[in-house]
């Protein structure tokens, strides 16, 4: 196992708001991996929503406050592609015309992970003591896949936990049609996109599909509930942490969090 290590969590908006068990199912994994954990409570959204709307002022000055919050951290971990490619990728050119705020985002985007593929690439994680008795498929998200390369890492932990059974899903790296502002913007498209991935879903006899960004199972989830599907779905994270015995898929009622 890696060196101890210093990791703050950046929550996101999404966990934070629809499903905090995800957040506590990153910390169980983070500590799993020798990682002491902190959560900055001056961390704010990570600006993708007025970047993706082209709103750069307000992208700017959100980059600022989350630079700010997550100094000083050895690592800067999110249980999300999107958030965690937004401060990896496009911090840095958001201050491409400001030589000294682009080094300090360029120093934060060095230091920040997707959940999964920190916890194997930097952390050398290779199995999980987890256990679901259950058909699961994957689908890829965008961010996670194009901006930070994470395909193999959660079907390599995956693999580990016991009795689950993986289904891989055809069209696994195509997107579900939620996109952020996308699917607001172009509902009648990101529908019909949510359409060709549940069905895709149903093709593989998975009982649930898991990913890595809560956006696209919120997506996901409100689609197979509308088309009257008992298939479920979850974040990848409380499957590897042994969480699915005491938190209900996303979508249906939750009691209080639980750690």
């Amino acid at each position: 196992m890696a060196e101890p290590a210093r990791v703050a969590l950046l929550v996101t908006c999404l966990v934070d708001l629809f499903r905090p068990t995800v957040g506590f199912a990153a910390i169980k994994l983070l500590e799993a991996a020798g990682c002491t954990v902190e959560v900055p409570r001056r961390q704010t959204c990570c600006g993708q929503p007025a970047y993706n709307s082209g709103d750069r002022n307000d992208a700017k000055a959100i980059a600022r406050q989350v630079i700010e919050a997550f100094a000083g951290y050895d690592y800067v971990v999110a249980p999300s592609g999107s958030c965690a490619g937004m401060v990896r990728v496009h911090y840095p050119e958001l201050f491409a015309d400001d030589r000294e705020m682009r080094a300090r985002a360029e120093e934060l985007a060095a230091r920040t992970h997707e959940l999964i593929s920190f916890l194997v690439d930097k952390r050398g994680m290779a199995t999980v003591a987890a256990s679901c008795a259950q058909t699961v498929t994957y689908h890829d998200s965008c961010s996670g896949l194009r901006e930070l390369g994470v395909k193999a890492q959660p079907r390599r932990l995956l693999a580990s936990v016991a009795e689950l059974s993986l289904a891989e899903l055809p069209g696994a790296e195509t997107c579900c049609g939620f996109g952020g502002t996308f699917a607001v913007k172009y509902p009648d498209i990101s529908d019909k996109m949510a359409s060709d991935k549940v069905d895709d879903i149903a093709a593989t006899g998975a009982g649930c599909v898991l990913a890595g960004d809560l956006g696209c199972l919120l997506q996901i989830a409100g689609k197979l509930a509308r088309t009257g599907s008992r298939a479920t779905a979850r974040h990848v994270a409380e499957v590897l942490a042994d969480m699915t015995d005491a938190v209900p898929p996303i979508g249906a009622p939750a009691g209080p969090a639980r750690r």
